[in-house]
């Protein structure tokens, strides 16, 4: 998906980031603002999750809403 697509439904996809990582902070969802790459690292830092589980989670993430 392109960066452009993915920023445009950023607003949008807030709420389900929240829903489905509750630990992610108003502050993290700054930092990432619709990249995958940091929505990685913050699965990493927040979950502790192995970079190979956070990949897999957002790429689960991403397919499931539409981008």
């Amino acid at each position: 998906m392109k960066t452009e697509q993915i920023t445009g439904a950023w607003k949008e996809m807030k709420g389900k980031l929240k829903e489905r990582w509750g630990k992610l902070t108003d502050d993290d969802l700054k930092v990432v603002e619709g990249r995958q790459d940091q929505l990685v690292g913050m699965l990493e830092k927040r979950y502790g999750y192995a970079k190979d589980r956070a990949e897999k989670e957002a790429n689960e993430f991403y397919r499931g809403c539409g981008c």
